[in-house]
């Protein structure tokens, strides 16, 4: 979308939407034949639209500074909706009417007029509507107004470099991309963007680096332009030649003569022009504008900054663009601090404290910090900061705060259609996380997407939202489950609020519901234990033309019933969008079915088991949500009558059936599910007039399919919008009974479009797959699954697919051997095969012996290979996997062979298998390397490996006594041995000097591991739980290790009769944890002079024979700060004088003596840790 300099009026569009569905009505002569009263309501109406749109940009304008017009503004808005629902009403009426004799005309005449007879409010609408428009002729309002910017002051290149914060980095990033000529050779001009929400900073950091010494040094010519909003080419060329010639004249206005003198003022000198400001994003207009900047010199460069990615994608390659980040809080409160004309050093504590909840606020928006320390210069008041703290900052003017005006600007310049979906938004709290496709479906609902010749609703919202996210109004946030989700600044969502005003009410904002504005047209509440859905029911009728209410995290177990979702929708007639996500709610009201607009319905993950059959009543209907709705096992049979439904979602539902018809649903853009039946109405028949099917769909009990012709008719090839297909056979069929060559035609049959991305197959039942599986015509194809396919003995040729990453193929019972068949066919196109396969997992194939793996340069790009759960396998892998990082062999206990030449791979994991192991044979590149349950792996010692760097071995190596694998890494960093049982001693002749961490848990027959101690000098963490036969005289007996700070280790009568090894060895320790599991008879804990006296955090976990806590044992120790007790059953007592002073937490659970005596505040034991500044018993702080 090209953006729009004139912006247009935020109503514009509304009115446009408002005209568009009455001209609709009054192109159908049948529908006011005769009825010349309606006919004159109807264009009083349109005279009036027509009227109020030419004044709409010029009372925009005026609002700020004129109250009148911003309340004349909110008086029209509300008297457009109830005009808006009028017509709506008027035109579902119409569109749903029966005829009962052979006149349609004369039936349509009547259905107008009981609409006339039974609505007293028309004339009202018209008047309020008249009444409103006819207020311009006084407020003055002018017809053809424009933007007005002149009250931005146009930016230069000076900059006082003392005023700015955080930035050093980004200038230094600038700077690089401004002297590195080796990225753009080819160009003896580059274009570098520096992109980001207003107000952020780009115009600064442009400056910073406009006069740095290297930019001045190397650039012999520098113009700094204002672009704004003046982006006219002749104008424009103009003041950038006056700014390279200032000397020169320049008069003329011809563009090619322009050219001509800006090109010869560039020749011969190496330039730097920064363009601040830019919104163009037309890429031709760019060509033409810079073509004489390609007579420079080598190495010249445009800065230009912008709030769109769109322009910066216009000009520019991604490699060039520079996205300007937010400030951190800290950086935020230097520029806080100095425009608020104080210091760090000097400032009140408790100001401090206020100012920084200040700056928070302004969550990391360099302007609006300037803003707010400029508004509270010279004020040192704590109530007055309060004030601001607690307040918006759209309450203040904008002479008193430039927040406002920075980002008022980028509001302008969106086009009137963007206006509405960017407030809309206000509807949800701050840091909501949006889900794209959710929101375009709600701004469908309400009707906020101006239709486009050939393209859907859905593809105009698309467009719509990545604008807004080009524009900085959306920000990428996280991805959940594969899908992105964007948040909004909390300054910007402040602005939406602000242009939203009384339309859009969060309840949750309100202390009461009454205060909720009656003009309400979007509601939402944020669903709170204090503050419960049935409060805000209360107030229904006070806003009862509402047209959207969304339920917002929602939670089961919060109470809603069945009357309050009657009080409801008996009262909220006029809803477009209507979310009960997340409601406890069983049943749907018949009452569903009055309400006429709506739009959108979301009943996810609610309760709900079943739907009434008058859901058939809501003809405009075009979102219908059951996500997640695990007790609904069937849809009413009225389904078919929803003609306008575009997007059905019953994932995860238990529905059994669809109900009959949907081939009626010809509006259908997305329907997640279709459970095929066996009758007429229900087959998989009905599919075939659904043309329009986007994104994704799983057809599911498939077995159903009587004959291929059946499969045939769903005309699944014709479904070109289609990009992920589920096709599923219930596995539990009773295999007696299948008919296998039916079952192969159906899948032929089946074939999907070739933009097909992703497919998965499960439970087919077939013996073969169809010839169109693994066909090169598939070049869209990424992603395949083939999952409990059991009577299929042969896999498709799938190595042809060219660019297939992900394939996944499991619990194919009767698969013996994968041969050449899987990597090629007499069709066969590709020399290499898989080439660009990048996850391979094969797991579940009972039967599978042989992998005949003789394409020796197939799978070039395979980088994660998992085999798991293959008991018969005893066959090769393939010989060499050149890109392969991560390889996983899991239950496969006959695989006996070498592992594959992999010289980029960087895990191994192996679980019960059997593989050949030299040390030599080990991927140079490999770093962890993870062994469970191989027991009777042997490590050939033949060499040593310096990649390693983590080693786990888990129940593995039985016939191994004495492990000196360790020589074989003599860079290895983190060691893990647990459960083997045969393991006596670890010997280490070399040195590790690398090795940090070492865990060693449960080998039982393990007696010495201390030449680790004089092998690992650098070792910080070790742990040593189920090993009772080990030895700590040894340790004792040795040099002191100066690194180890943190030790687990089994309290045992072996560790209590050398107790003083811990002290005397570790002087440096700062976390022990001592664990009792493995049990000693001693009753009290510590003794004196056991401890070190580093010590930091001490934990006592599972010591069940200690009753008493001995605070002389802790006394010496002056840096403790946590003391945990965890699941001490007998410990009940303290004694000495108190626990260490230092102590800042005592944390107690499953230790019920000792909790409930600190519970208690027990005289003998309260004295000793009432100095402690938190106490938890039972994750409960005790004050």
């Amino acid at each position: 979308m090209a953006a729009k300099f004139d912006g247009g009026a935020y109503l514009s569009s509304f009115v446009d939407a408002v005209l568009d569905n009455l001209s609709k009505i009054l192109e159908d002569d049948s529908v006011l034949n005769g009825n010349h009263s309606h006919l004159e309501f109807l264009e009083r109406l349109e005279k009036c639209l027509f009227d109020v749109g030419a004044v709409l940009d010029d009372a925009e304008l005026k609002q700020f500074t004129d109250k009148r017009v911003k309340k004349w503004l909110v008086d029209l808005q509300d008297a457009l909706y109830s005009a808006d629902d009028y017509l709506d009403e008027l035109s579902t009426k119409l569109a749903t009417a029966t005829p009962r004799d052979p006149g349609i005309s004369s039936y349509c005449v009547s259905v107008v007029d009981s609409m006339v007879e039974g609505s007293p409010e028309r004339e009202d609408i018209v008047g309020r509507l008249e009444s409103v428009v006819a207020r311009k002729t006084y407020l003055r309002l002018k017809e053809g107004a424009k933007v007005d910017l002149s009250w931005r002051i146009p930016s230069t290149s000076l900059v006082v470099s003392s005023d700015i914060f955080g930035r050093n980095k980004d200038k230094e990033e600038v700077i690089k991309l401004l002297l590195d000529d080796t990225r753009h050779a080819q160009s003896p001009v580059a274009v570098i963007p520096i992109w980001g929400l207003g107000g952020i900073g780009k115009t600064t950091l442009a400056q910073l680096v406009f006069s740095d010494a290297k930019v001045v040094e190397k650039f012999n010519t520098r113009a700094w332009v204002c672009v704004a909003e003046n982006f006219d080419p002749v104008a424009l060329t103009k003041t950038i030649l006056q700014k390279i010639s200032p000397a020169s004249s320049v008069k003329q206005d011809d563009f090619d003569s322009l050219q001509t003198r800006l090109k010869e003022a560039l020749m011969g000198k190496t330039f730097l022009v920064v363009l601040d400001d830019v919104w163009l994003d037309k890429k031709d207009s760019w060509e033409h504008l810079l073509k004489p900047f390609h007579y420079g010199n080598h190495g010249s460069k445009i800065l230009l900054t912008t709030r769109s990615k769109e322009v910066a994608s216009a000009v520019a390659t991604t490699e060039l663009h520079y996205q300007l980040s937010l400030l951190s809080d800290d950086d935020c409160w230097l520029v806080f601090l100095k425009q608020a004309h104080l210091s760090a050093d000097t400032i009140n504590p408790t100001l401090e404290k206020v100012g920084k909840g200040i700056v928070k606020k302004c969550d990391g928006l360099p302007l609006a910090a300037q803003g707010l320390g400029g508004l509270l210069r010279g004020n040192s008041d704590v109530k007055s900061w309060n004030l601001i703290l607690k307040s918006e900052i759209w309450e203040f003017s904008d002479d008193t705060i430039q927040v406002v005006p920075a980002l008022r600007i980028s509001y302008y310049y969106l086009p009137s259609c963007l206006k509405r979906c960017f407030v809309y938004c206000s509807l949800f709290p701050k840091d909501y996380e949006f889900d794209k496709g959710e929101l375009i479906l709600l701004w469908m609902a309400e009707n906020l997407l101006q239709p486009v010749e050939k393209r859907t609703p859905e593809e105009v919202g698309d467009k719509y939202f990545d604008e807004l996210v080009s524009r900085s109004f959306m920000q990428p946030h996280t991805t959940y489950f594969g899908e992105k989700r964007f948040v909004m600044h909390d300054l910007v969502h402040d602005l939406a609020m602000m242009f939203a005003g009384e339309f859009c009410s969060r309840a949750e904002e309100h202390e009461k519901a009454v205060h909720i504005s009656i003009k309400t047209r979007h509601l939402s509440h944020i669903a709170k234990v204090d503050y419960p859905i049935s409060k805000l029911l209360g107030v229904c009728d006070r806003v009862k033309h509402t047209r959207a209410f969304l339920e917002i995290n929602s939670k089961p177990w919060m109470p809603f019933n069945m009357e309050n979702a009657t009080n409801m929708m008996s009262q909220l007639k006029y809803l477009r969008a209507l979310s009960l996500k997340s409601i406890n709610l069983r049943l749907l009201p018949d009452s569903i079915g009055e309400l006429i607009h709506l739009r959108y319905l979301n009943l996810s993950d609610s309760s709900i088991v079943t739907l009434p059959e008058s859901l058939g009543r809501l003809y405009n209907l075009q979102t219908l949500k059951l996500y997640r709705c695990f007790r609904l096992k069937m849809l009413p049979d009225s389904m078919q009558d929803l003609v306008n439904l575009r997007h059905l979602d019953i994932r995860e539902t238990l529905l059994k059936v669809m109900p009959r018809g949907m081939s009626k649903l010809k509006s259908l853009q997305f329907l997640s599910d279709f459970v095929v039946g066996m009758h007429e109405g229900n087959k998989i028949t009905e599919l075939g007039t659904l043309a329009n099917l986007q994104q994704s769909i799983c057809i599911s009990h498939l077995e159903n399919v009587v004959n291929s012709n059946e499969a045939s008719e769903a005309r699944m090839s014709d479904k070109d919008g289609l990009d992920h297909l589920t096709l599923y056979w219930s596995w539990d069929s009773d295999e007696n009974i299948v008919d296998f060559q039916n079952e192969e035609d159906v899948l032929d049959k089946l074939r999907p479009h070739s933009n097909l991305k992703h497919l998965l197959i499960q439970g087919y039942m077939g013996t073969a797959f169809p010839d169109w599986l693994g066909r090169f015509s598939y070049d869209n194809i990424t992603h395949i699954t083939l999952s409990h396919c059991r009577n299929c003995g042969v896999l498709p040729s799938l190595g042809q697919l060219p660019f297939l990453k992900d394939l996944s193929i499991s619990s194919f019972e009767i698969l013996e051997n994968v041969g050449v068949e899987f990597y090629r066919d007499d069709e066969s196109c590709l020399e290499t095969p898989f080439p660009m396969l990048e996850t391979l997992r094969l797991e579940y194939l009972t039967c599978w012996k042989e992998w005949h793996s003789m394409e020796l340069n197939a799978f070039p790009l395979l980088r994660e290979l998992t085999i798991s759960w293959c008991p018969m396998l005893r066959g090769d892998l393939p010989n060499y996997l050149p890109s392969l990082l991560s390889l996983n062999i899991e239950s496969s206990m006959k695989f006996n062979c070498s592992l594959p030449r992999a010289p980029s791979c960087l895990s191994i994991s192996l679980y019960d298998s059997h593989i050949l192991f030299p040390v030599s044979a080990i991927p140079p590149s490999l770093q962890k390397l993870e062994i469970e349950s191989c027991r009777n792996l042997e490590f050939q010692m033949d060499g040593q490996h310096h990649s390693l760097q983590e080693l786990e071995i888990i129940n593995s190596c039985d016939s191994v006594t004495s492990f000196s694998l360790l020589d074989a890494f003599p860079n290895i960093k983190d060691v893990k041995i647990s459960e083997c049982e045969k393991m006596e001693s670890i010997v280490v002749s070399g040195s590790l000097s690398c090795l940090g961490s070492f865990r060693i848990w449960g080998c039982g027959s393990l007696k010495s591991v201390w030449s680790i101690w004089m092998a690992a000098p650098q070792l910080e963490n070790l742990s040593l739980l189920g090993c009772p036969e080990i030895e700590f005289s040894a340790a004792a007996a040795g040099d002191p290790h100066r690194c180890l700070r943190s030790l687990v280790i089994d309290y045992s009568d072996k560790l209590v009769s050398c107790a003083t090894f811990m002290n005397s060895q570790f002087h440096r320790l700062t976390h022990l944890e001592i664990n009792g599991h493995r049990g000693s008879g001693s009753k009290s804990f510590p003794k004196e002079g056991w401890l070190p006296a580093s010590l930091e955090s001490l934990k006592l976990f599972d010591i069940k024979s200690v009753e008493t806590l001995e605070c002389k044992g802790l006394a010496h120790l002056t840096s403790l700060k946590e003391l945990t007790i965890h699941f001490c059953p007998k410990l009940e007592n303290m004694e000495g004088e108190m626990l260490p002073a230092s102590l800042l937490l005592l944390s107690i659970d499953h230790s019920p003596l000792l909790g409930k005596r600190c519970r208690m505040k027990d005289p003998q034991v309260w004295p000793k840790i009432s100095h402690i500044q938190e106490i938890q018993v039972d994750y409960r702080l005790i004050s």
